[in-house]
């Protein structure tokens, strides 16, 4: 009796041992296994930034040697002076930066006044007019291109920011489709209250909608401002004087002139980027916000 009582324990004991190490594998899996595949994908992202500083840290000599060396024998800070001084750098960046402002700013105010007339007033056909404005999201960009050209050049606005800027004071199909799904979120009951108090609809949208909505504002105006910083074709397309392009022009621009010097090049594009970098590092949880808005009610 007392041998059936220790086998059955030793049986129970080695279930418990075997469901321990299946716990333990199902929690690594759970935790661990996806960290892993985290970092391994985050480094793969991060060689070409390292690249980058790795060649615009190099000597000319050093470019030149075969097989390409992973890390400089010598650091050559130098390269990022030359850099900004072989363009009008300062005269690019602050081209780009005026423009990226105004971006937003246009982004922002029109896209918000647009989604709370979809999202928290009822009209008749209000979706309908919705879905036609959705489907403008799936014209191809250059078959716009020339009638915006023409429409532009009527206006006598080549060669100036106006058509960069102007078109964003006019809501954009993917803003207006993300604010409307965060608007909808909000309770109506504090909307139809306001509205009960004598509030008229521009006062709610300021003093209601506004305050609560800023997650979702700031979302676009991260990726509003993103896109208008790394703009190539409109900057390109619109802007013919030298002393009005952007940075991303001008990169263009460098590298036809130095083609061969890749460090100097390399310097430029660091500096270039470096803004948006910093940008992201301070504002994860905006980007997180602004992907998953709408996605949970």
């Amino acid at each position: 009796m007392t041998t059936q009582v220790m086998d059955k324990k030793v049986v129970e004991t080695e279930e418990m041992v075997r469901y321990r190490r299946r716990a333990t594998l199902q929690k690594f899996m759970q935790t661990a296994g996806p960290r892993v595949f985290l970092i391994i994908m985050c480094l793969i992202y991060i060689v070409p930034f390292y690249w980058m500083l790795s060649t615009a840290l190099k000597s000319n000599t050093e470019l030149a040697e075969f097989p390409p060396s992973l890390f400089p024998k010598s650091l050559h800070f130098e390269n990022f002076a030359t850099a900004v001084n072989t363009i009008p750098f300062g005269l690019y960046f602050s081209n780009t930066l005026l423009i990226t402002i105004l971006t937003i700013i246009g982004s922002v105010l029109a896209n918000l006044v647009v989604a709370y007339g979809f999202a928290c007033i009822e009209w008749p056909g209000r979706d309908k007019v919705f879905y036609i404005v959705l489907a403008t999201m799936f014209i191809p960009f250059p078959i716009a291109i020339v009638p915006q050209f023409d429409l532009f050049a009527r206006l006598h606005w080549i060669n100036t920011i106006l058509p960069l800027v102007v078109p964003h004071f006019f809501a954009g199909a993917f803003f207006i489709f993300m604010l409307r799904q965060f608007l909808l979120q909000i309770p109506k009951e504090l909307i139809e209250a306001s509205r009960m108090d004598g509030a008229t609809e521009l006062q709610i949208m300021w003093s209601v909608v506004l305050p609560l909505s800023r997650p979702a504002l700031a979302a676009v105006a991260l990726f509003s401002g993103i896109s208008a910083w790394n703009d190539f074709m409109g900057p390109l397309i619109y802007l013919q004087d030298d002393l009005k392009r952007t940075l991303a022009v001008g990169l263009q621009v460098f590298r036809s002139t130095h083609d061969i010097q890749f460090n100097l090049l390399m310097a430029a594009s660091l500096l270039t980027v470096l803004p948006l970098i910093i940008l992201f590092l301070f504002s994860q949880s905006f980007f997180i916000k602004g992907v998953t808005v709408g996605s949970i009610k």
